[in-house]
């Protein structure tokens, strides 16, 4: 147990915020694309003083769709990952198996969740939008450092979603409701999900010691960096997308900081809000110190 969570307490809690993709999602509840989907502190279009508001608000879009779609893309990297911890060794928390499988079934649940909005939003948009893949292969990558690697990599990334939604989304009230719906009944399950994988966390710092977890954040940054060449890809994707649902062609300059300015939101977005996150810091903290400090150290580059 940590800091009042178990994993009966986490279930518990789980079973009483659950909800059903039908009742948050559906021809009923269209997107409103005359209002913006992300943050400006996600999206950060009005860095490129060279756009519109019109277009401005086209790229805010643009970029919700690919917020999202990355999510829907983590969560099938990690579900295997997070699937492989359920069974329990003889001795171990008795709810602990149960509160892992809900956590995986949640997770799953979500990617559906996130292949709707995809649709819906495609069905609503001018134009088609690519996003980063596939994410087998990604996964597979991943997935292929040890196991306290990539559990310190999930970590970090549900631990953002509750700083997402807590300082940037739950109070901006520019945004389209049904796509904040989308992400306050994510960071619903999410919150729980946090805790639950700083319990297996633990569990698995405990026995690799010292050398095994710093060894972990070497492969932390390692995965990090390999989702930045991704996200560099993604920026080129947006900026593909952005022309053509505006008609507009970019200069060679405009195209550079377009560029230089989106994939520095990007990083902020899924690197650099997780890299900072008091809660992912705190849990590494409290077994590696100077693993904290070497994250620490780092952080400023993805901001």
């Amino acid at each position: 147990m940590i800091q009042g969570h178990s994993y009966e307490r986490l279930l518990e809690i789980s079973k009483r915020v659950n909800w059903r993709i039908e009742d948050i999602i559906g021809p009923d509840k269209p997107m409103d694309f005359a209002r913006h989907f992300l943050p400006e502190t996600f999206a950060r279009t009005g860095e490129l003083d060279f756009l519109s508001p019109d277009e401005r608000l086209k790229l805010n879009q643009i970029r919700g769709f690919g917020y999202l779609a990355m999510f829907e893309l983590v969560e099938r990297c990690i579900l295997p990952a997070i699937e492989q911890h359920v069974p329990s060794r003889p001795g171990q928390d008795p709810h602990r198996t149960a509160a892992l499988q809900n956590f995986a079934d949640e997770e799953a649940k979500h990617i559906e969740l996130f292949v709707r909005f995809r649709k819906a939003f495609t069905d609503g948009f001018d134009v088609a939008c690519a996003v980063i893949g596939p994410a087998e292969d990604i996964g597979a990558m991943i997935r292929s450092h040890g196991k306290l690697g990539v559990a310190l990599f999930v970590l970090a990334i549900e631990w953002a979603t509750q700083q997402h939604w807590l300082e940037s989304v739950q109070d901006d009230e520019g945004l389209d409701p049904q796509f904040k719906s989308l992400l306050k009944h994510h960071w619903m399950e999410e919150s729980q999900h946090a805790k639950l994988d700083a319990l297996v966390f633990y569990e698995l710092a405990e026995k690799a010691g010292p050398e095994g977890v710093m060894q972990a954040v070497q492969e932390f940054l390692q995965i990090g960096a390999f989702l930045d060449g991704g996200l560099a890809q993604q920026v080129a994707f947006d900026l593909d997308a952005f022309e053509r649902a505006t008609g507009r062609s970019l200069t060679q300059d405009q195209r550079a900081a377009f560029t230089a300015r989106q994939h520095q939101a990007q990083r902020w977005t899924f690197l650099g809000s997780a890299l900072v996150n008091q809660g992912f810091l705190k849990a590494l903290g409290e077994v590696s110190p100077a693993g904290r400090a070497r994250l620490e150290e780092v952080a400023p580059a993805f901001c």
